[in-house]
């Protein structure tokens, strides 16, 4: 074999997709969310439950791991004592997993009671009140780290150095890319829906760059006062424009040596956007009011905008060099449960009350939030528009009308949630032999199958077993 089939050989196994279940919720083990299963599209049924004893009969255990980049790491046999030793048969299927309930615990798929579906990418498999899947699709092993720094991987499932949480796909692609950005000189433009954390990535930029150690100055770009944009860019000095008038260095002084971060830079109009223009030529170059003579500032820009290329002016775009794409929660499901467990932690250290009232074990080391299951289904499920600040808000609403110790799916949480993206499964990824497993899994009942199958109602059901010959 010659280098390059060597070195495509690695690539095609770290870039295999398959199946992955991963723990969005745990009773009795609260320190395994974020571990994932994965299942290859195809191959023989196996056996998720409790214990490392093959199944009766023969057949595969589903094992769990933490998926790090470049290597998987292994991890223990599910531990919850109501969990059966054979509790789960999951057999890949070319639209889904289908998963059929063989154990004690009663299962629920997407919040429906039943023992067999078909699931894909975004439902959710409920094992009552003892374990919470997410069916997510997943590369075998996750690409090795070329860029970010080995010394800011943080232990599984918590925040690293830069505050960014998540252990998915999504996220450590994400950390690459901001580590490869980072060091570079060139000016970047962030790119994301209101509420990702877009500030959050510029703020890491900065703090992997060589101009670490000197200012980031931040400032949204709507709150600049059309006629005054030159003097918050520029500065003035003292006596200028009127006797008494301080002087102002500006953002682009104040940034020199370091960073100048621009959020929300498409709520600028375009005229005002060329006023950027001549300070990223020219080696920096700008003037105060009222000077007569120009200055240098050696910065990055750093510029934000939720509306895509179309919201900048084209020649402000063509400076931008580096451009970071940030996704949205429903691109990065399986993190909302260490996100929201992050958020929760953060608000009991604020708040030592929150602490007290809801969480396990509040003092120690070991203290878990306690979050209802139904919760947690509805929160992976549910299709975001604002993101990690809607996760926020969601999460407040549910510490400020549950009553007890439990944060809970209350009807005010309820009333602000769709989870109509995983609810209602597009009926041309179902096929005939789906169809004809759902209906002997029901005894031949449409409406249970139909349920089964994530199908809106038993009305699709007949159309597709009409389309696809199914008697």
């Amino acid at each position: 074999m010659s280098l390059d089939e060597g070195w495509l050989a690695d690539a095609d196994a770290a870039d295999a997709e398959g199946w992955g279940l991963v723990i969005a919720w745990s009773f009795e083990e609260p320190g395994r969310v974020g571990e994932v299963a994965w299942i290859p599209d195809r191959g023989a049924v196996r056996v998720l439950g409790r214990g490392a004893e093959a199944p009766e009969g023969g057949g595969l255990r589903l094992d769990w791991m933490r998926q790090r980049p470049g290597r998987n790491v292994p991890t223990a046999p599910l531990a919850a004592r109501r969990i059966s030793r054979a509790q789960l048969e999951v057999e890949p299927r070319p639209s889904g997993l289908r998963v059929r309930s063989v154990g004690r615990c009663p299962m629920a798929v997407n919040g429906r009671p039943t023992d067999e579906a078909v699931v894909r990418d975004g439902d959710t498999v409920h094992l009552r009140n003892q374990l919470l899947l997410l069916v997510t699709r997943r590369p075998a092993r996750l690409p090795a780290a070329g860029s970010w720094p080995s010394g800011s991987t943080p232990a599984f499932g918590h925040a690293d150095p830069l505050g960014m949480v998540g252990e998915g796909p999504a996220t450590w692609r994400l950390r690459e890319r901001l580590g490869f950005l980072a060091p570079r000189p060139a000016h970047v433009l962030v790119i994301g829906p209101s509420g990702v954390g877009k500030e959050l990535a510029a703020r890491a930029l900065h703090a992997l760059s060589p101009r670490a150690a000197r200012p980031l100055v931040s400032r949204n770009a709507a709150t600049f006062p059309p006629g005054l944009i030159d003097a918050e860019l520029f500065g003035n000095p003292r006596d200028y424009p009127n006797p008494g008038m301080r002087e102002r260095r500006g953002l682009v002084g104040e940034a020199d040596g370091g960073t100048l971060f621009l959020d929300e830079i498409g709520e600028l109009p375009e005229d005002l956007q060329a006023h950027l223009l001549r300070v990223l030529d020219h080696g920096g170059e700008y003037q105060r009011l009222g000077e007569s003579h120009a200055r240098r500032a050696d910065l990055r820009l750093i510029v934000a905008t939720n509306r895509g290329l179309d919201g900048l002016k084209h020649d402000l775009a063509a400076r931008l060099a580096l451009r970071l794409e940030l996704d949205g929660l429903d691109a990065r499901r399986d993190d909302i449960p260490l996100l929201a467990r992050h958020i929760l932690a953060a608000t009991a250290a604020a708040d030592p009350a929150i602490g007290r009232r809801f969480f396990e074990g509040w003092g120690t080391p070991a203290a878990t939030a306690r979050v209802a299951p139904d919760l947690m289904d509805l929160l992976v499920r549910h299709r975001y528009s604002h993101h990690v600040r809607e996760l926020h808000g969601l999460l407040w609403r549910a510490m400020s009308t549950s009553d007890g110790g439990v944060l809970k799916a209350t009807p005010e949480v309820r009333a602000e949630l769709d989870t109509g993206a995983a609810d209602a499964r597009e009926p041309d990824s179902v096929t005939a032999d789906d169809i004809r497993a759902a209906l002997a899994a029901a005894d031949g009942n449409r409406t249970h199958a139909a349920a089964a199958l994530g199908l809106k109602n038993r009305d699709v059901l007949y159309r597709l077993m009409k389309k696809l010959d199914v008697p």
